[in-house]
């Protein structure tokens, strides 16, 4: 298990020994805004590869707990279609991740993410077992768990309080959009005043904590969309990750758009850029923007379709940030 500790919002130190400032635009490297792989390399060292798990936990947005369809967005595998099959152990999925990866990745050192469903749901004992035989597993530097904003009871978030104390510990909450009556067009379960109460409680117990959020969600204007990273920025957020609308197939959005589709503004690559840009101008600077977009598989995928990976849309957006002169938070506060 890691024994090192980790403060994702403290000024990070650059190789030429000096404590990077706001003003700085120089304080992540040669990127334009906070980048989660800038962030693990001044603290561990070196890259690490997030390994995708499913503890076969459930979802109360299934289980009738708080509905039985689950959010119209979410695919068959509850968000977490590249894991292994919660059949296997969790040593037995992160050997065969570590599998997958080692062709593209020369490092050692991994982080065990909790993506499918919900992984803060569940019996306390069972999913404490399964944190720990994660962190037993060798090269495993830390977790990031992934959850809903309903879904982090007291005496889980004492443990994982505890935890933190010695190895790296990020918890994910599913936001996706901060309006109310997006939230209750998507079928989340919850509202925004809940999303930011989870949030405050995790980082009130020194716990990392991340959001996810879903640019593009149907019925929401560009100016609202932008307004989520004004919210965003107002609570004590570690990191970020941004998503764009996908439709997915077997999904109840996926059926909307086939009889709606007038409902639905799906962005091409560059018009998607730029908006993430905008969005990351007016974002707080030291949050870790963790990611821009999320890939789904291509069997699934109803569109859009880009044609380009994750590190292939970076480098375009970075290009794009190059010339427009712009890095994040440069509209912070305004």
């Amino acid at each position: 298990m890691n024994t090192r500790t980790h403060d994702i919002n403290r000024p990070q130190e650059i190789s030429c020994g000096l404590t990077c400032k706001k003003e700085n635009p120089l304080r992540w490297g040669e990127r334009r805004y906070y980048a989660l792989d800038y962030y693990l390399k001044q603290n561990f060292g070196e890259k690490l590869y997030k390994i995708s798990l499913n503890g076969g936990c459930s979802c109360p947005n299934r289980d009738g707990t708080c509905g039985t369809r689950g959010c119209i967005f979410c695919s068959e595998g509850g968000s977490g279609d590249f894991a292994a099959s919660s059949s296997l152990s969790v040593a037995d999925q992160l050997a065969y991740g570590k599998g997958l990866v080692r062709p593209k990745y020369n490092g050692h050192s991994y982080i065990a993410y909790f993506q499918a469903y919900t992984n803060t749901y569940g019996e306390l004992q069972s999913l404490i077992d399964k944190y720990e035989e994660a962190l037993r597993t060798p090269g495993i530097e830390g977790i990031i768990i992934g959850t809903r904003p309903d879904c982090m009871p007291d005496d889980l978030l004492q443990y994982l309080a505890r935890l933190a104390e010695h190895t790296f510990v990020l918890v994910e909450y599913g936001v996706e959009s901060t309006l109310d009556r997006t939230l209750q067009f998507i079928n989340r379960g919850h509202n925004y005043a809940q999303s930011a109460e989870a949030i405050r409680r995790t980082a009130d117990a020194g716990i990392l904590t991340g959001a996810h959020l879903i640019l593009g969600l149907p019925g929401e204007s560009e100016a609202e969309i932008l307004s989520h990273a004004d919210r965003l920025s107002e609570l004590p957020l570690s990191t970020l990750k941004l998503h764009q609308l996908q439709l997915i197939k077997h999904t109840r959005m996926a059926q909307q758009y086939a009889k709606h589709p007038e409902w639905f503004r799906l962005y091409g690559i560059d018009e998607y850029i730029d908006l993430a840009i905008d969005f990351a101008e007016r974002l707080n600077p030291d949050i870790v923007i963790e990611r821009f977009v999320s890939q789904s598989p291509a069997e699934l995928l109803i569109a859009p379709h880009w044609g380009l990976k994750n590190h292939e849309f970076t480098a375009r957006l970075l290009r794009r940030m190059k010339e427009r002169n712009s890095r994040q938070g440069d509209k912070y506060g305004r």
